[in-house]
């Protein structure tokens, strides 16, 4: 345990700022929308059907994902990183001067695209060059900055808003960012980690995309991340109301979307650590068949509190395990070398799935009129995904420098761990 902790210790520098990075990234903006829409709409009187049609803006990112992860790889993270860095307090300043619903649209949309370079498949690149036995642990802890940031400084900003106005709202956004994205580029090592080789020699991007499409295992995180998390999106803006459908309402709902938030936090952590310990196929089937029972325990429409709580709980703990978990699935079956352009292609997967898993829920509902048809498909489809994990090789092997040789996939070594890898 001591060595496993080390490294963690060692390294503390790319993963401060890899968890710094991500909390004033894309992920903690895309939270900014939920909170200023009221009272954007309540000063300009934008029609809320128009103003949702905007969240649909976001698709834009399902084209630059894979753009970004491939110039992660070629530049490194602080390179792609200060794209983001730079562009969040410009588009929040600009932000504090909107008057109509189109320019809203256009700020909202180059946030989508030039965000992209602030999100996990960026900053968790820094995480895994330089940890290998504490992997999972370490990408479950930076994977919480954005939620605890949220957590913590959302009802704040939303109390701040209330008091002062939007504007000033937005201007504190783009101090925020200031200085999240200043103390992200200083914490960051210039240099690779101790997974990589010194001198990587550039490789044509049909070569390497050619490699990625040829191999079995990129398919099935493909397809079982597709069905997996096409669900997530849905469950958290629509968690109140399935509740209420379940007789769930007031400080009962509010008491068990606490369980869920909890459950999303402690999963990152637990998921993190399992994955250091365990077969991380098996970890994955195991995580994500958890969310399928939460979710078919909703679709029985019970309404006794405590098994609501506990499909919240299981379902919260799912959602919270699924980044840290696709991004140790990726470095574990392409290595260091091409992990940026892996994890790209899965988060435009990830959008897509979300985007599906809406327009599905709409259809049912217009069919059935409730929640429960669309509740147990979909816990039906998390079930084939998840058992589409346990088709991935049990020990993958990586030839770009970052080889795992291990008998036992995983496993913690009680060597000492390498200085090498300190920033």
């Amino acid at each position: 345990m001591r060595p496993y902790l080390e490294e963690l210790r060692v390294n503390w520098r790319p993963l401060t700022g890899a968890f710094i990075g991500l909390s004033g990234g894309l992920m903690m903006a895309s939270y900014v929308m939920g909170i200023m829409a009221p009272y954007l709409i309540s000063e300009f009187g934008w029609p809320k059907s128009q103003f949702a049609l905007i969240s649909g803006l976001g698709l834009v990112s399902v084209i630059v994902f894979p753009v970004v992860g491939r110039l992660t790889d070629l530049v490194g993270v602080r390179r792609a990183a200060t794209v983001g860095v730079v562009s969040a307090p410009l588009l929040f300043a600009a932000s504090t001067q909107l008057h109509d619903l189109l320019t809203y649209a256009i700020l909202y949309s180059l946030q989508c695209f030039l965000l992209v370079t602030t999100t996990p498949p960026v900053y968790c690149r820094a995480v895994v060059q330089h940890t290998k036995h504490a992997r999972g642990l370490a990408l479950g802890i930076v994977m919480s900055g954005p939620a605890l940031t949220v957590a913590i400084g959302g009802p704040i900003l939303n109390n701040f808003v209330a008091a002062h106005g939007w504007r000033a709202g937005y201007w504190t956004l783009a101090a925020f960012t200031v200085i999240t994205g200043v103390a992200a580029m200083l914490l960051l090592p210039a240099r690779r980690g101790k997974d990589e080789p010194k001198k990587v020699r550039p490789r044509a991007a049909r070569e390497d995309y050619r490699k990625i499409l040829h191999t079995r295992a990129f398919w099935i995180i493909f397809f079982a991340v597709l069905l997996c998390t096409m669900p997530q999106s849905v469950m958290m803006t629509q968690l109140s109301l399935v509740l209420t459908a379940n007789g769930a309402a007031g400080a009962a709902a509010s008491a068990i979307i606490s369980v869920f938030a909890t459950g999303m936090l402690l999963g990152r952590l637990l998921s993190g650590m399992a994955l250091d310990r365990f077969s991380s196929r098996i970890v994955a089937s195991i995580g994500q068949t958890l969310s399928a029972v939460g979710l078919f325990i909703f679709a029985s429409g019970l309404d006794s509190r405590p098994m609501l709580m506990l499909a919240a709980a299981l379902f919260g703990l799912t959602a919270g395990a699924e980044g840290d978990m696709v991004a140790y699935l990726v470095v574990r079956n392409f290595g260091v070398r091409i992990y940026s352009s892996v994890a790209g292609l899965i988060a435009a997967t990830v959008a897509i799935s979300a985007v599906a898993g809406f327009v599905l829920l709409s259809v049912m509902l217009k069919a059935f009129g409730h929640f429960a048809p669309f509740l147990t498909l979909a816990g039906v489809l998390v079930l084939i995904g998840s058992a589409l994990f346990l088709l991935l090789p049990a020990n993958p092997v990586v030839a770009d420098g970052a080889e795992e040789k291990s008998a036992k996939e995983n496993s913690v070594h009680p060597a000492r761990v390498s200085e090498g890898a300190a920033g």
